[in-house]
């Protein structure tokens, strides 16, 4: 009941934003030269929808991410959250990267604050923190230290941390990439439930297309470098889903084969 009571606490939206990515590129500068890395990317994400991003090995996956999560603006085109074009960082958008980023000398519990703490708002929301732990898993360990949790509750830390500031695009890149399979297959299961419960618009990166057919409603896949999206797959199946789906097992070989994988399966 008490945890109950905490999450209820938690202003969450009811649904997610909606992002519109309209005709973006975008390019590097090196060594005095222009590296195109996105090229004419346009894509509608519905509220609460939960979008996979796959494509080869530097493709540009994570830029568009960083684009989306407006910590640096494309060469062109524009992002919009809500109509509203996306020009910085905001705590409606929040990116859970591969590494959890856990600063060692704080308590899970002061890690998970670190949002309303720079808001200057911690003060009055401390059962945010309370709630978003709760909602995790990791209760019991809010006085443990990084170096204590194992690699799937560190990740699970950062997730908490994300939820904490009750984003409207919760933006993943790669985060069980370096999860042990096992891990893997259960933190796969809590995103679900997660943004079951919860209705935030979900971008997520990977290079895994298995793990995008068991988590997402759709999957965008993107050329080589300038990417370009090469397809758009609805995958209609509701959760929970299993691998031995024969229909999730003919999705990942189409997606083989746009990824000029089709030989390995």
């Amino acid at each position: 009941m008490v945890a109950q009571a905490l999450a209820e606490q938690i202003a969450y939206p009811a649904v997610g934003a909606s992002l519109d990515v309209e005709n973006v590129s975008h390019a590097f500068d090196i060594d005095g030269a222009a590296l195109p890395v996105l090229e004419d990317i346009s894509l509608m994400v519905e509220p609460g929808e939960f979008v996979a991003l796959l494509g080869p090995s530097g493709c540009g996956k994570s830029t568009l991410l960083r684009l989306v999560g407006g910590l640096e603006p494309p060469r062109a085109g524009v992002l919009r959250e809500d109509d509203i074009s996306i020009k910085g960082p905001h705590p409606s958008r929040v990116v859970v990267f591969q590494d959890p980023t856990l600063f060692p000398w704080r308590t899970v519990w002061d890690n998970v604050a670190l949002g309303l703490e720079a808001q200057g708002i911690l003060g009055q929301h401390r059962s945010r923190v309370d709630a978003a732990l709760d909602l995790v898993g990791l209760s019991t360990f809010r006085n443990a230290y990084p170096h204590q949790l194992s690699g799937g509750m560190a990740q699970r830390a950062a997730l908490a941390r994300a939820l904490v500031n009750d984003p409207k695009i919760l933006i993943l890149d790669e985060p069980l990439g370096k999860l042990d399979s096992l891990t893997r297959i259960t933190m796969q299961a809590e995103l679900v439930s997660l943004w079951q419960r919860k209705g935030f618009t979900t971008l997520l990166v990977t290079h895994d297309a298995e793990e995008a057919l068991v988590l997402a409603n759709r999957v965008i896949v993107l050329s080589e470098r300038p990417a370009r999206i090469k397809a758009d797959i609805k995958v209609q199946r509701p959760h929970p889903r299993h691998r031995g789906d024969p229909y999730l097992a003919d999705l990942r070989k189409q997606i083989l084969n746009l990824l000029g994988l089709d030989a390995t399966w």
